[in-house]
């Protein structure tokens, strides 16, 4: 029994630090606008990380009014019509799209930006 703790212990020291990551999304997005200026990180090591990280890349593409819209542990995403948006995060691309064209629940929404860790 020992050496079975010893080996998970063991595992869990060589796991990718990436298993660990957070990425987040940040929008400058206004009603109307069917183009969003937006920035993304994945890779950091925290909620707080990923979303000052976030909002610094959507920033430095010039964007003046950023609001981080959603962060996630796998994959993230965020769909945006004329008058709706919505996000999603889940353990895919596929699931995160899936979800932010859900809770856009629009039949214009599209896809502006999906990232996965």
């Amino acid at each position: 029994m020992q050496k079975i703790r010893s080996l998970l212990l063991a595992a869990l020291f060589v796991l990718p630090v990436s298993a660990f990551a957070v990425g987040a999304i940040a929008v400058d997005d206004e009603e109307g606008e069917s183009n969003p200026g937006f920035g993304y990180v994945v890779g950091m090591s925290s909620e707080r990380e990923a979303k000052a990280g976030a909002l610094k890349e959507c920033r430095a593409l010039g964007n003046e009014d950023c609001k981080v819209v959603v962060w996630f542990k796998t994959c993230g995403a965020y769909a945006v019509s004329r008058k709706y948006s919505g996000t999603g995060y889940g353990d895919t691309k596929k699931i995160a799209t899936a979800r932010a064209l859900d809770e856009c629940g629009n039949l214009a929404c599209r896809i502006v930006v999906a990232e996965c860790e």
